[in-house]
């Protein structure tokens, strides 16, 4: 049977068996509903209770303050439109930047459709936003700023600390889509002068299906459910308990294991830049590797477009992933790379590569390997 090689984290990590021994008691025999007043809907909430106190913890805020979602685009929708809804229903400016996850992207467009003004920010060519370009961008109606802490594709980490005290002195709300930053930088909302904050479970070896939100106190948001009183009457609808307990110990675990979680994955990105990328004129580097996540490198091939190169891969047992979607059949730019102004003949051709701590060195010479021989042969013209 053919080993396989796993280097598609920032999409998705294995469950942690400790987490997912966490949740099975409430995937078994304590099925309580959290809102039962019964012995076993207390259990359930005595459960949810403790693990809103974890990821708080993790967070560095109040248990208080955090609202479970179904996941990050839940949460990033909950705090953009939930805000919107309570404190400006009648339009205003919002800035955001042009390297988005679609989830914010996607919802400020559909919300500039619906009459708000939106300015959507360039990046540099590492795909950072610039402090003085957010600066000027804001106008007196400006309502909302979201940028996210780091990117999905490429890792670039946005200087977060530096946007919020902007937005903090101009009184403007400031959210930030921590999803993908979350496992691998000590994120603090309060300390970076975040007002709302999405994380979410399947990023750090927790379950999916489950995210959350980080409200700053005495901010305002509004429900875009009707329903019961949960989630401090933002999320109406029973919990998902098993979930809630599985992100739960997935953020007390990452709180303790981040320093070593780190160091390990960083030893085999290096790996890859040095070994694979480093001096090699058919390979091009997306984004500045000081300057990013220690998991994550976004790389193009020259003359290869990246669904070609993943197939290869994968038919060696080694999973990664493209910094572009397939939509009808054409292969479309990663709208990152678009807006980082790489290079016409690097656009389409993109592999991202994300790491794990249970990544091993041996994997990646392997993967180091593959991938050499995969462009000899295609650069030969030779059939896979």
């Amino acid at each position: 049977m053919m080993e396989r090689i796993y280097l598609d984290h920032a999409a998705a990590t294995p469950l942690d068996r400790r987490v997912l021994e966490a949740m099975m008691p409430y995937l078994t025999n304590q099925y309580g509903n959290p809102s039962s007043l019964h012995y076993f809907g207390q259990q359930a909430r005595a459960a949810v209770q403790q693990a809103r106190q974890q990821l708080a913890h993790c967070l560095g805020v109040a248990s208080g303050d955090v609202v479970f979602t179904s996941g990050g685009t839940e949460a990033d929708n909950l705090a953009i439109r939930g805000y919107l809804r309570a404190n400006y229903p009648q339009g205003g400016h919002l800035i955001t930047s042009a390297v988005e996850h679609q989830a914010v992207l996607n919802t400020f467009r559909a919300l500039e459709r619906e009459g708000y003004a939106l300015t959507i920010l360039p990046v540099d060519c590492d795909g950072r936003v610039s402090p003085e370009t957010l600066r000027q961008a804001i106008r007196p109606d400006t309502v909302l700023i979201s940028i996210m802490y780091a990117n999905n594709e490429t890792g670039t980490i946005q200087p977060v600390q530096e946007l919020g005290a902007i937005a903090r002195e101009r009184g403007i709300a400031f959210h930030v889509d921590a999803v993908q930053a979350f496992g691998y930088l000590p994120v603090h909302p309060i300390e970076d002068g975040v007002d709302l904050l999405t994380v979410c479970s399947h990023k750090i070896y927790g379950p999916k299906g489950i995210g959350a939100l980080y409200i700053r106190k005495g901010l305002q948001l509004a429900s875009e459910a009707y329903g019961g009183p949960q989630e401090h009457r933002l999320r109406a609808g029973t919990e998902n308990v098993a979930g809630i307990v599985g992100f739960g110990m997935a953020a007390a675990l990452l709180e303790k294991e981040r320093p070593e979680r780190i160091q390990k994955v960083r030893i085999v990105k290096d790996l890859v830049y040095h070994g694979l990328i480093e001096g090699n004129d058919l390979l091009h580097l997306n984004g500045n590797l000081s300057q990013s996540l220690p998991n994550i490198i976004d790389f193009s091939v020259d003359g290869m477009e990246s669904p070609v190169l993943l197939i290869a891969l994968d038919r060696q047992g080694i999973a990664v992933s493209a910094g572009s979607a397939c939509e009808a059949g054409a292969v479309e730019p990663s709208h990152v790379l678009m807006a980082m102004g790489v290079g016409e003949k690097w656009l389409r051709s993109s592999i991202r590569m994300s790491f794990g701590p249970e990544n091993t060195t041996e994997e990646i010479y392997t993967v180091i390997q593959a991938i050499q021989d995969i462009t000899r042969s295609l650069r030969k013209g030779e059939r896979l």
